[in-house]
């Protein structure tokens, strides 16, 4: 592993793939032109389709630390950037007083109190405080589930890469971090937010893009069931489903099998195995019965998913 940045776009696909992440040309560029204009990467799609694993794989593959940021609605700075440490505080402060300081000394104290010792520095200080020679992956996970406010408070740290707090100062990256945020897009991020980041969209894949990834992440799986699971999948991408299946449910998927010891796929397994895949009671009581085995005949027809990756029905 090399922690310096790849010198073209190939040179990335293939550290990212000795990683085991396929990422075709256009991900690869976005990633690439990431790194190596210092800009954040801003990465969409539906869930699971691999946009969290970039950054945890581009940590790997660089050799850097990766520091997560994980969001949700009511997300806050004291969660996300610091908060004192007030308990050490009041402890200072009770010393203070049982050694009788004067006045003068309670007032230096005090100041005292708000120094950086007294910071708890959560992972966005953390990211811009990092002490080592390289600085690490900051990956900002599903910032379309926190609130507008929040995001408006990462515009600082994405122009400029330094935070301010009021007691201390400002504190700004020695080095700037390898940023990257993730949206499954329940909401619109902002256009301030975008125009700082070098964005890009990531689809569910085709038949033979999903068949590799099987096969890289899951090399013991059989051949006939890896082309079987990747065109049975194509399959229920195509359904009216409430929930579309990412490639984490295909490869989990994929693993249910070969821990069952299936060398192919038949109605009984699927049946068996359709909550590993399909994650409501609708959409399994809409594909069981009949429509498996229609679904499953279509799964084996030779180069029946070459044109392209499924589309979800009325996406």
């Amino acid at each position: 592993m090399s922690a310096s940045s790849p010198a073209s776009v190939d040179e990335l696909k293939q550290l990212l793939a000795e990683h085991l992440y396929i990422a075709d040309d256009g991900l690869a560029t976005a990633v690439y032109l990431a790194l190596k204009l210092g800009r954040p990467l801003l990465l969409e799609g539906e869930a699971g389709v691999g946009k969290t694993e970039v950054a945890k794989v581009l940590s790997k593959a660089l050799d850097r630390e990766l520091i997560r940021l994980q969001c949700y609605e009511g997300l806050d700075v004291t969660h996300a950037v610091y908060e004192w440490n007030y308990a050490r505080q009041l402890i200072e402060i009770r010393l203070g007083e049982t050694a009788g300081e004067r006045p003068r000394d309670r007032q230096q104290r005090a100041r005292e109190l708000f120094g950086p010792e007294f910071l708890i520095e959560r992972p966005l200080l953390r990211a811009l405080r990092d002490g080592r020679r390289h600085p690490p992956v900051l990956l900002i996970d599903e910032l379309d589930r926190a609130d507008e406010e929040f995001e408006g408070y990462l515009l600082e740290l994405l122009s400029d890469f330094q935070i301010t707090i009021p007691e201390i100062g400002t504190i700004k990256a020695a080095a700037p971090p390898v940023v990257i945020i993730t949206s499954n897009r329940t909401r619109e991020l902002h256009d301030a937010l975008k125009r700082r980041c070098v964005y890009a969209w990531i689809d569910y894949p085709g038949f033979e893009k999903e068949l590799r990834i099987i096969n890289t992440k899951v090399p013991a799986v059989p051949a006939v069931l890896a082309e079987q699971v990747a065109g049975f999948v194509q399959e229920l991408r195509r359904a009216d489903l409430y929930k579309v299946t990412g490639v984490s449910e295909t490869l989990d998927w994929v693993a249910a099998l070969v821990a069952l010891d299936r060398q192919e796929l038949d109605p009984e397994s699927i049946d068996r195995t359709l909550g590993i895949v399909l994650k409501t009671q609708e959409d399994m009581q809409s594909v069981r019965g009949e429509r498996i085995q229609q679904m499953l005949n279509r799964a084996q027809t030779p180069g029946a998913w070459a044109a392209g990756p499924a589309q979800p029905a009325g996406g």
